[in-house]
C-alpha cells in the first residue's frame, strides 16, 4: 500500500494511490512524504524510478542487529529504524518502521497500520503550519507516539484501579484472583512495551540531535519531547511497582484461601486423635476388661469418644481457629 503528502498551503495534502502505479503521474507538489505499508516488489520498484532510492527487502526485519538502526549511506540516505505502538486490547505490540531520508523526502516503510500514522495524517491535514519539512513529519511521529504511550499508560491507569478495588476490598476467591492475575499480567506486558517504545524513541530522537539535520526550532522540539519522554519514564517505573504489589496482594489471598482449606484439616486431625486413641484402646481386646462385661460399658466408651471430640472443639471455638 503506497501513501504519498505533500505540503499545500501549509496543510499535509495526499493519500492511497488507487490507481495503477504505471498510470499514476506525482503532482505539481514535490512529496516530502512517501509511507508504503507492506509494499510490494511493485511499489518499491516504482519507488526506485521516481526517486532514485533503493529500498532493501529486509529494510523493516525485526531482527536486524542494533549497531544497524542508526547510519547514513554514502549517498546521503539517513537510515532509521524504530518500534512504534499498538495498544490492542487482545495483543498489543511494537512494530518495526523504516525510515528514509534521501533528498527532502521521509521515506516510511512497515508491514502494519498504525494509529501513530493515522493520528498524524488526521491533524496535519486540519493544522496549518504543522508541518515543514520531511525532517518535521518524522519528529511529529514521534511525538504521537510519545503522546500513543502516554495514553496507554493512563489506560493502565485506570484497569489497575478496578483491579485494586476487585482485590482489596473484597473478599476474592481462587477463581477470581486467577482472572484478576491474569489481568494484571496483561498490563505488565503492555506497560514493558511502552517502557521500550519510549527508550527506543528517546535514542532516534538523540540520534537526530547529534547528526546535526535539524534546525533550531526542530532542535527545541527536539529537546522537548525528550523531556516528555523521561516523565514518563517515571510513570512506568511506578506502575511496575504497582503492579508488583497486586500481583503479590492477590498470590498472598490465593495462599489465604488455601490455608483456611488446611486449617480445616488441620483442626478435624487434631480433634479426631482423642477419640482415635479411645477405640484403639477398647480394640485391643485386653483379656480383662471389667467395664465391657457391664451393660454401660459400650456406651461409656462411646461418650467418652464423643467428650474427647468435644473439649478440642470447644477450646478451637474459643481461641477463634474455627471462625
Amino acid at each position: 500500500m503506497l501513501n504519498l503528502f505533500a505540503l499545500e498551503n501549509g496543510r499535509l495534502k495526499g493519500g492511497l494511490v488507487q490507481i495503477p502505479l504505471d498510470q499514476f503521474e506525482i503532482g505539481p507538489s514535490t512529496p516530502i512524504w512517501v509511507d508504503l505499508e507492506a509494499p510490494t516488489d511493485a511499489e518499491k520498484a516504482w519507488i526506485t524510478s521516481h526517486f532514485g532510492l533503493t529500498i532493501p527487502d529486509d529494510v523493516a526485519d525485526e531482527d536486524i542487529e542494533e549497531s544497524a538502526r542508526f547510519y547514513e549511506e554514502d549517498n546521503g540516505e539517513l537510515h532509521i529504524r524504530s518500534d512504534f505502538l499498538i495498544d490492542d486490547d487482545d495483543n498489543p505490540r511494537n512494530v518495526r518502521v523504516a525510515f528514509i531520508l534521501f533528498n527532502q523526502v521521509l521515506f516510511s516503510v512497515h508491514d502494519e497500520d498504525l494509529p501513530v500514522f493515522r493520528l498524524l495524517r488526521l491533524r496535519a491535514r486540519r493544522i496549518p503550519a504543522l508541518i515543514s519539512d520531511d525532517r518535521d513529519v518524522l519528529l511529529r511521529l514521534y511525538d504521537a507516539d510519545v503522546e500513543y504511550s502516554a495514553d496507554a499508560l493512563e489506560g493502565i491507569y485506570d484497569n489497575l484501579e478496578t483491579h485494586s478495588a476487585a482485590v482489596l476490598t473484597t473478599d476474592v476467591s481462587d477463581e477470581e484472583a486467577g482472572k484478576v492475575l491474569a489481568a494484571i499480567a496483561h498490563e505488565e506486558d503492555l506497560n514493558g512495551r511502552i517502557r521500550r517504545n519510549v527508550m527506543d524513541t528517546r535514542r532516534a530522537v538523540s540520534f537526530l540531535l547529534r547528526s546535526h539535520m535539524l534546525n533550531p526550532e526542530q532542535v527545541e522540539a527536539s529537546r522537548q519531547l525528550l523531556r516528555d519522554i523521561d516523565s514518563l519514564d517515571s510513570h512506568t517505573a511506578y506502575l511496575f511497582d504497582k503492579i508488583n504489589f497486586l500481583m503479590d496482594a492477590t498470590v498472598g489471598f490465593i495462599n489465604i484461601n488455601q490455608n483456611k482449606i488446611i486449617k480445616i484439616f488441620s483442626v478435624v486431625s487434631v480433634a479426631l486423635l482423642p477419640p482415635t486413641l479411645i477405640a484403639s484402646i477398647y480394640g485391643m481386646n485386653f483379656r480383662f476388661m471389667p467395664e465391657l462385661d457391664q451393660s454401660w460399658g459400650y456406651p461409656f466408651a462411646l461418650a467418652l469418644m464423643t467428650a474427647s471430640v468435644a473439649a478440642p472443639m470447644i477450646y478451637f471455638w474459643r481461641k477463634g481457629w474455627l471462625r
